[in-house]
């Protein structure tokens, strides 16, 4: 875990530094209207989506993996193997296209898919080792990362994105600075070229978004809580 906490630190500073001493390569610096605003509106969703996948799948496996004794299925496991990834990857997909040019969803593709495609052979080898008949079943079942559709219409979406009130405070922090961040960078040109009050308007978009994004945490919660009880009842 360390190992990979200092690679993605060194990731992540690379590219602070290549975007902060060439700033108009990677920046968008189209003026707003049109389609641009669909986009960034799409990023600042995608950033919300792929935090609930996150939060949820992590909440998930540490009250269920048995201090990782257990081979978990269940949640969203059910549906990709690497759940926290695909949160991951959306969060990322999400900040690029908020705040860069097109063509930086290219290269974040690719870097993403050299960093965790390694990362994610490695421990299925570990798993393998660890549950070897239960594992290859799991991995016949369920797909690597990218969901199918029908398992995602079959199933309650309780069941897929379980969440609870307790783990999503644990993450509010790290969740909101990311937001911040983010929508400072995108809103630095912005204030510049059309005022304070005029970013304002546009933004009432975005804070709607995430007034949706709460409500939506709390519904899952809500039904997370309503589907135990239920099968605390049966059993």
């Amino acid at each position: 875990m360390k190992k990979r906490l200092k690679i993605n630190g060194i990731i992540m500073a690379f590219a602070t530094i290549l975007v902060v001493f060439f700033p108009g390569i990677f920046f968008r610096n189209n003026p707003p209207g049109g389609i641009e605003e669909y986009v960034e509106l799409l990023g600042f969703a995608l950033i919300l989506l792929g935090q609930i996948i996150r939060v949820s799948a992590r909440g998930y496996k540490a009250e269920n993996s048995r201090e990782s004794q257990a081979l978990i299925q269940g949640g969203p496991y059910q549906v990709v193997r690497n759940p926290m990834y695909l949160g991951i990857f959306l969060i990322g997909l999400g900040v690029v296209l908020a705040v860069f040019k097109w063509w930086a969803v290219l290269i974040f593709i690719i870097i993403f898919a050299i960093r965790y495609i390694m990362l994610i052979f490695n421990e299925e080898k570990k798993l393998l080792l660890l549950f070897p008949g239960s594992y290859k079943d799991y991995c016949r079942r369920v797909p690597r990362i990218i969901p199918s559709f029908s398992s995602l219409i079959r199933l309650d979406i309780s069941e897929y994105l379980p969440m609870k009130l307790s783990w999503f405070k644990k993450e509010i922090g790290s969740i909101l600075a990311l937001l911040f961040l983010t929508l400072l960078v995108e809103s630095w040109e912005d204030v510049a070229r059309e005022g304070l009050w005029t970013y304002l308007c546009q933004s009432a978009w975005l804070f709607l978004t995430f007034v949706l994004f709460i409500i939506f945490v709390v519904l899952l919660s809500v039904w997370t809580n309503k589907k135990n009880g239920n099968n605390t009842a049966k059993s």
